[in-house]
């Protein structure tokens, strides 16, 4: 590979942006389901993100891994080249470990999320002995009240969601740009899975922020934002990048991107796809994908 020449060629950045901006921005998908839906078909997320696992774990040792190697054995001999390559595949592993870490359960968007479970409900009004009008005027006070620490409790989950979303998706949306940037046969399934990975979010962005304020626009808002954040840390990842980039920092990268797709994969997209629906329809997902990357990968050869 030659990087002077791919970073001279600007229609390389545009695709490899524009693959970022469809995978950030597919968190709208997730608000649409929350808006026109009343439940979520969990048997359908189920396969999707066992599916989405399957292509990113199977691109991620097959393709990115062997040319993050090749990359790094060019540079550094054989032996060294290899052994930067594990050093940089467990060195993405553990950056995303550790923002998902420093990212509260309570807010991870990561976290399993239905549309069902963002509900608003009444709640049984309290009861007492007295007067009718004056025991329903407390109940009603008392169901408001209610209501309304619940309302506060939901808007500050969603843009707590979005905030660590937006945390999530910098290095996601960088691995993204990078694997675009260096084969675009990679890149376009690792945006979709991405792309899919990322519909889950948009409901826990929106869904709270919609019954919190009743508006759809404010929901979508807040979920469009949080989505733009991957392609928007892409770019700036990528820039911070540029003044050291060469061949050997860009294998070194390239090698973390792997890490950080195998860690995705297996600590938030199998778990959620287990919790979605029956534990084989993820598997069944998971097979899929991986078969259809094994295919599509041998077609494009």
């Amino acid at each position: 590979m030659n990087l002077l020449s791919l970073i001279a060629n600007h229609q390389d950045y545009l695709i490899a942006f524009g693959l970022t901006l469809f995978a950030g921005l597919s968190t709208g998908i997730g608000s649409a389901i929350a808006f026109f839906t009343r439940r979520t078909n969990p048997k359908f997320l189920s396969v999707a993100l066992g599916f989405s696992a399957g292509v990113m774990i199977y691109i991620s040792f097959v393709e990115i891994f062997i040319k993050a190697r090749g990359i790094l054995q060019g540079e550094m001999g054989p032996q060294m080249g290899y052994l930067v390559t594990i050093l940089a595949f467990f060195t993405g592993m553990v950056l995303i470990a550790v923002i998902d870490k420093l990212v509260p359960a309570f807010e991870n968007p990561h976290e399993l999320k239905k549309v069902e479970d963002f509900e608003l409900g009444d709640g049984p009004g309290h009861e007492e002995d007295g007067d009718a009008s004056l025991t329903m005027r407390r109940a009603l006070k008392e169901r408001q009240a209610r209501d309304l620490k619940r309302r506060i409790r939901l808007y500050r989950m969603g843009v707590l969601s979005a905030v660590a979303i937006a945390v999530h998706n910098f290095p996601e949306g960088l691995a993204t740009f990078l694997t675009a940037l260096q084969d675009i046969k990679l890149g376009l399934p690792i945006a979709i899975a991405i792309a899919i990975h990322n519909i889950p979010e948009g409901i826990a962005v929106s869904v709270p922020i919609y019954h919190a304020t009743g508006s759809r626009r404010k929901a979508f808002k807040f979920s469009f934002l949080s989505g733009l954040a991957e392609p928007l840390g892409a770019l700036v990842g990528f820039l911070l990048l540029l003044p050291f980039m060469n061949d050997l920092v860009f294998g070194f990268m390239f090698a973390a991107v792997a890490g950080i797709m195998v860690f995705i994969s297996i600590d938030n997209l199998l778990p959620a796809a287990r919790e979605y629906g029956e534990p084989h329809l993820s598997l069944y997902g998971l097979m899929a994908g991986m078969g259809l990357m094994a295919v599509s990968l041998v077609l494009l050869l």
